[in-house]
């Protein structure tokens, strides 16, 4: 896979905790920060792909009936 540089503005104190976290783990900030990236990418797409999924099932008419919501609802607020 190929890499490219990219440049962008941090706070002082986020940079100082990236560096203290890249010490704490042996590595430099790149691995770091790249570790960090792939987290985001990977929640946000996750996501994202949710709701893609969600708008096709409610376009299709895939909708959960009034007895399955008050029974998930039940199940929710009654569990101690």
């Amino acid at each position: 896979m190929s890499k490219e540089n990219i440049t962008f503005r941090i706070d002082t104190e986020k940079k100082a905790a990236l560096e203290a976290i890249a010490k704490g783990v042996n590595r430099d900030r790149s691995y770091v920060l790249n570790e960090a990236i792939d987290a985001y990418l990977e929640m946000h797409q996750w996501q994202i792909e949710e709701i893609q999924k969600g708008i096709a099932e409610a376009d299709a008419g895939d909708f959960a009936s009034d007895e399955e919501v008050n029974a998930t609802f039940a199940r929710l607020t009654n569990a101690d």
